[in-house]
C-alpha cells in the first residue's frame, strides 16, 4: 500500500447562542478523519471509502464536503489533474449539530495541502476549507469551519475576506454537549429563520454579544452567565428538539453558565466554570432525555487550541 497521511479535524459548537454564523469553538473530541494518498489511477481528488455514515454522504468528489475542499486547494496550486485519493472516517454522527461537514471539508483540504508539500499556511486554507463546507448546505458560512481548523473560539466575518481573530479561552471554561437520537439537517435548520428581527431583538442580542465576547478577555464568569442567551434563533429552533426547554432548564440548575443549541442542532451545549459543574450539568442534561426514553449521548470538553493536525 502506498504511504499517505491521516489528518485528524475536530467537532465545533457554532454560534454560541449570541453569534449566529459568526462565531464558534473546537472540542477535543469527537472529529472526523481523513486518510490521503497520491494516486496513479485518478485526475483530481477521488474518494475510495466512506466509513460510519451509514451511506448518507455522496461518493461523487463533486459533492463531498472533504473532496470539494481538497479539489480547490489542488486547483490552487495549479495540480488539477493529479490524483490524490481520500478515505473518510466519520468519528461523529451527521447532522448533529457538531460540524460534521465542515470537519470533513477541513480534513481534506488540511490533508491535500501536506500532500501538496504545504504551499498554504493554516490561515490560508480557510477559504478552500470553507467552499468545501459551502458544498454541503449552500451557505457561505465559517463558524464551524476556522475553528476546527484553527482551534480555540474563533470569531468571523462570512463574507470574502473571511477576517477573523481568535479570542481567548478563560482558564476553567468547561463544555458539556448532549446529543440526542435525532438528525437535524443544517439546511433544514437555517430554513426556519425569519430575515427580519425587531429593534428590542437586535439591542439585546448585541449587548450580549459584546458581553460575551468581554467575558472571554476578562474571565469573567459573572458576566458570561448574564450575557449568553440568545434572543433571536432560539427561540425559532427549539421545537425542532425535543424536551430542549427541560434541558436547558435542567442545565441551568446545575449551575450552568449559559445553555443553548449547538449549530443547528439538535445537539445542546452548555458552559461551565469547572469540572464537577459540567459532570453534573452532563447527568442532569442526560436525565431528561432518559425520562422522556430519548436515547442520548454527553460528554464533557475543554477547547481545543490546536484545531486540525496531521497523525
Amino acid at each position: 500500500m502506498k504511504a499517505g497521511i491521516k489528518v485528524f479535524a475536530p467537532a465545533t459548537i457554532a454560534n454560541l447562542a449570541v453569534g449566529y454564523d459568526i462565531i464558534g469553538l473546537a472540542l477535543e473530541s469527537p472529529g472526523d478523519e481523513v486518510i490521503a494518498r497520491k494516486s496513479d489511477q485518478y485526475k483530481g481528488v477521488h474518494i475510495t471509502q466512506i466509513f460510519n455514515d451509514g451511506g448518507k454522504l455522496p461518493m461523487d468528489p463533486l459533492k463531498n464536503t472533504a473532496s470539494v475542499a481538497g479539489q480547490a486547494v489542488l486547483d490552487a496550486c495549479n495540480a488539477s489533474d493529479m490524483g490524490i485519493e481520500i478515505e473518510i472516517h466519520k468519528k461523529m454522527p451527521i447532522g448533529s449539530g457538531l460540524g460534521s461537514s465542515a470537519a470533513s471539508a477541513v480534513s481534506g483540504a488540511f490533508a491535500v495541502n501536506d500532500i501538496m508539500g504545504k504551499p498554504f499556511s493554516k490561515e490560508e486554507l480557510l477559504p478552500y476549507a470553507v467552499k468545501g463546507e459551502q458544498s454541503a448546505d449552500k451557505a457561505y458560512h465559517a463558524d464551524n469551519v476556522a475553528p476546527c481548523l484553527l482551534g480555540g473560539i474563533i470569531f468571523v466575518k462570512n463574507d470574502e475576506t473571511l477576517l477573523h481573530r481568535r479570542l481567548p479561552t478563560p482558564k476553567g471554561l468547561y463544555i458539556t454537549l448532549v446529543h440526542p437520537d435525532v438528525e437535524i439537517l443544517t439546511k433544514n435548520a437555517r430554513d426556519v429563520i425569519k430575515t427580519n428581527i425587531t429593534l428590542d431583538q437586535h439591542i439585546n442580542q448585541s449587548f450580549n454579544l459584546a458581553g460575551f465576547i468581554y467575558s472571554l478577555f476578562t474571565s469573567d464568569f459573572t458576566l458570561m452567565r448574564q450575557c449568553l442567551q440568545d434572543h433571536i434563533i432560539e427561540p425559532q429552533r427549539a421545537f425542532m428538539i425535543p424536551k430542549f426547554r427541560e434541558v436547558k432548564e435542567a442545565a441551568m440548575n446545575q449551575n450552568a453558565l449559559g445553555c443553548s443549541i449547538s449549530g443547528a442542532g439538535p445537539s445542546i451545549f452548555a458552559l461551565s466554570e469547572n469540572s464537577l459543574d459540567a459532570e453534573n450539568i452532563a447527568f442532569a442534561m442526560r436525565e431528561v432525555f432518559s425520562n422522556s426514553k430519548i436515547k442520548a449521548t454527553t460528554l464533557i470538553s475543554k477547547v481545543n487550541p490546536e484545531g486540525a493536525y496531521k497523525y
